[in-house]
């Protein structure tokens, strides 16, 4: 069979939304997990007095979430639709966890947020919204969700309430609104998740199942140069170096002339494999190992890119970026010193001139050179690494151009960057 074509989606929202209900209840009713599971967690759920959290069992694996009711880490599942197979990241909504969830969403294809249509959108509903624009998250797909729990139960009237809320705040972001579909669902009691549901005659669009599969493939960055983040670097009796990576951007062929930045190092590649076959080329999204002769495995390591020796990767001396400050516990000033996270990159870089705040609905300037950033702000700055590191623009390689930002064991921000200052 051939394979189908291969998506990443993402779930956003608030916490308590049902985000891990809506993904348990998928699997479910697509067969990608057994009933009995279903039941088994149920009676577990309904011992720790958690009932209705069996669903999002499915994916709060770990102990501690279940205790607390919350998801902590990025779950990866699979499951497949007629069109596409997906690899499913619910990302955590809750506030503490808000870096997984970039992990998982710069990955993202598509998203779909889920909203309570009791609630409405929420703190979180909105900082969600905005971080999936700013990483490139072009497509969205609405839940609306606990329409049982509406008053009347699923009350079209309160729907409607809710998708002009979440409308407004998707527009204020940038979001296209009429390209982007409201599905009443109940994720609890399965209404309009894979089958269209009675309780919801009022509603005549897809369900979630039908609107993945209305999802549009992103086009692979085939024609830009290459950019191949390296993750590993083995030395293989035999047959040499060996770097492992995933093609980002570009082809990756044998025969290529390549540079290694920063590393600032060329060699030749002489085959390539994946899932241990020799393959002819490797293209965006793959995963590979290459043998490249003229480097060492000393010369080379994590976080050093791989591209044309006629187009190499860029090395930064600084670059200049567009961040917001998600988490951070004091202010960030001029001088600070956190770790930026890049493609597979993992460097300290300082914070050198912050150079305008800026509002996060609109993106215009609010303030220019301000004296610090808080939780919240988003700004345009100037930043030095520590060491040299690989970084992109994000008009050109969007795929190397965004980042996290993490110190003291979070992520304090995210962003994408706008200009290098070529080494």
């Amino acid at each position: 069979m051939a394979e189908k074509p291969h998506l990443n989606l993402v779930f956003i929202g608030h916490v308590d939304h049902g985000k891990s209900t809506l993904v348990g209840r998928l699997l479910l009713d697509t067969e990608s997990i057994e009933s009995h599971v279903i039941d088994k967690y149920r009676k577990e759920a309904e011992e720790k007095g958690k009932a209705t959290f069996e669903f999002a069992w499915v994916m709060d694996k770990l102990k501690e979430e279940r205790e607390r009711g919350l998801t902590i880490d990025v779950a990866h599942k699979r499951f497949d639709t007629d069109k596409y197979y997906f690899t499913i990241i619910d990302a955590p909504g809750h506030r503490d966890f808000v870096k997984n969830m970039i992990t998982g969403t710069s990955q993202a294809d598509a998203a779909v947020l889920v909203v309570s249509v009791p609630d409405g959108p929420q703190a979180q509903t909105k900082e969600h919204v905005f971080l999936a624009r700013t990483l490139g998250v072009e497509q969205l797909i609405v839940a609306m969700n606990k329409m049982d729990a509406t008053k009347p139960e699923y009350d079209e009237k309160r729907f409607n309430e809710v998708k002009e809320q979440v409308s407004t705040l998707l527009r204020s972001v940038g979001f296209k609104v009429d390209e982007i579909p409201f599905i009443p669902v109940s994720a609890f009691k399965g209404d309009n998740a894979i089958k269209a549901s009675g309780n919801l005659g009022w509603y005549k669009g897809p369900t979630i199942l039908k609107s993945l599969d209305m999802i549009v493939q992103p086009e692979k960055p085939t024609k830009l140069p290459l950019r191949l983040p390296i993750q590993d670097v083995y030395t293989i009796t035999g047959i040499g170096t060996v770097p492992v990576g995933r093609v980002e951007t570009g082809i990756l062929l044998p025969d290529m002339k390549i540079s290694m930045q920063p590393a600032d190092k060329a060699g030749e590649v002489k085959s390539i494999e994946m899932h241990h076959e020799i393959i002819p080329k490797a293209e965006p999204g793959d995963n590979v190992g290459f043998n490249v002769r003229g480097i060492s495995r000393t010369d080379i390591r994590r976080g050093d890119v791989a591209g044309p020796a006629d187009n190499p990767p860029t090395v930064a001396k600084t670059f200049t970026a567009r961040i917001m400050v998600l988490n951070h516990p004091s202010v960030i000033t001029k001088g600070y010193t956190p770790v930026f996270h890049c493609h597979t990159a993992q460097v300290a870089c300082t914070f050198e001139e912050l150079t305008a705040k800026l509002d996060p609905k609109s993106g215009e300037t609010t303030e220019e050179n301000p004296e610090f950033l808080k939780t919240g702000d988003a700004a345009i700055v100037k930043v030095r690494p520590t060491k040299p590191m690989v970084i992109e623009k994000t008009s050109e390689f969007p795929q190397l151009g965004r980042f996290a930002i993490r110190d003291m064991g979070q992520t304090v921000a995210a962003g994408m960057c706008i200009d290098v200052e070529k080494k």
